[in-house]
């Protein structure tokens, strides 16, 4: 702390507990002395350095050297303060918050805003009812993209009438929030454009898993969610897998932004790269490289096999998978009665043939290869020689070994 003071107001402070100097050292050869008094230490094109010894601390000498920052460029804009945050989203459309301890309350605090508000501008108004009143168990929520809409909601809720500006509800005792991040399966082209041009936070966030993308990927992300004439397509596996993790990192970023803070998060697939990105277990730049050479090794499957989606439940498709082929797996389970099947092409349709006449409806999942099963052994050792022993859980493989 006294070397960062040190730095701050240009002035080293004298040795402690150091009055005399150490007769076993030559204080003749350098620029090296003992202060017994401060000096002043003035900033010069030279950055300012400073050793700071830990000695006594557990026995060991611990050092840190510290440098002052670089000086702010000219026209550098000065860090967002609290009132300046990135906007979630932008758009003409404002909200108004409002809480009451009872409905009656609740239609009081809107007659009161009504009066209040005429000469305030609408977004300073939605800000400090954001921010600086409490949150009680009635609430609404008045949309509007001029006054006179919000004003007619504020209007409408005083006197007890239903209004497409004004949403009501009653908030219970808040539930514990879990992100849940998917596989492959949810993607749709030109996903995430338009929430790019509406929401900063969302396209910020995106940019920096582009840039952390950039080294390991030869295409670039917001040209593959532009489909922009030249870049590749999500029917790669590569590519899909890479831009999914993108987005739902990002999303995760437009939640939490809002306030939307999970107490725990989960994935399945490339979800579960995203999911740990989000908790913190991997870094950005890490998920970015798992998840791109994850995909790149997997192109190793492709026409290896296939998924089969069976509308039943766990224990009724293991109950057809014993004894059976020995290549297929239960992949996912999506619900109590949404299960996925992967292996080979020709062992899949057989099965599909068997639920067919019981009755049980089936559907091949449009892909080629065959994630979750026996087959991710195949790229087993192109995958550990890539990361370095990241475990085959990531690719879904049973019985890892690493």
């Amino acid at each position: 702390m006294k070397m960062v003071l040190a730095l701050q107001h240009g002035l080293l402070p004298p040795t402690l507990h150091a009055a005399d100097p150490s007769t076993h050292i030559d204080w003749s050869a350098g620029q090296v002395e003992l202060l017994n008094e401060a000096v002043p230490w003035p900033a010069d094109a030279r950055p300012r350095r400073a050793g700071v010894s830990a000695f006594g601390v557990s026995g060991t000498n611990a050092h840190v050297i510290l440098e002052e920052a670089p000086a702010d460029e000219p026209g550098t804009p000065e860090p967002a303060g609290p009132d300046e945050q990135p906007r979630v989203l932008t758009g003409d459309t404002t909200a108004w918050l409002l809480s009451g301890r009872s409905a009656e309350a609740l239609t009081a605090r809107a007659a009161q805003l009504t009066a209040v508000t005429a000469a305030q501008a609408p977004a300073d108004v939605a800000w400090s009812l954001a921010t600086t009143r409490s949150a009680f168990e009635h609430r609404a929520v008045l949309l509007g993209a001029t006054r006179d809409e919000l004003t007619s909601g504020t209007a409408a809720l005083a006197a007890g009438q239903p209004s497409a500006q004004v949403v009501t509800g009653t908030a219970g005792t808040p539930a514990p929030v879990v992100f849940v991040f998917p596989g492959q399966g949810g993607q749709w082209v030109g996903m995430g454009r338009e929430l790019v041009e509406v929401s900063p936070v969302f396209a910020a966030r995106l940019a920096e898993c582009g840039a952390a993308l950039a080294p390991f990927v030869e295409w670039d992300l917001f040209e593959v969610l532009g489909g922009v004439e030249g870049a590749p397509g999500l029917e790669r596996l590569d590519v899909v897998h890479v831009v999914l993790w993108a987005v739902m990192v990002s999303l995760a970023a437009v939640w939490e932004a809002a306030g939307v803070v999970p107490d725990a998060v989960i994935g399945h697939s490339q979800g579960e790269i995203a999911a740990a990105c989000v908790a913190g277990v991997l870094s950005l730049g890490d998920g970015a490289r798992v998840v791109a050479l994850r995909g790149r090794a997997m192109l190793g499957l492709v026409g290896g096999g296939g998924v089969l989606a069976v509308a039943a439940s766990l224990e009724v498709v293991e109950a057809r998978l014993v004894g059976g082929d020995v290549g297929l797996a239960v992949a996912t389970v999506n619900g109590p009665g949404a299960v996925t099947v992967s292996g080979p092409v020709g062992a899949l349709e057989v099965l599909a043939g068997e639920f067919a006449g019981v009755g049980v409806r089936t559907r091949f999942v449009p892909m080629d290869y065959a994630p979750h099963g026996p087959q991710v052994e195949g790229v087993r050792e192109e995958i550990v020689g890539c990361w370095r022993g990241w475990c085959l859980v990531l690719v879904g493989c049973r019985g890892c070994r690493g």
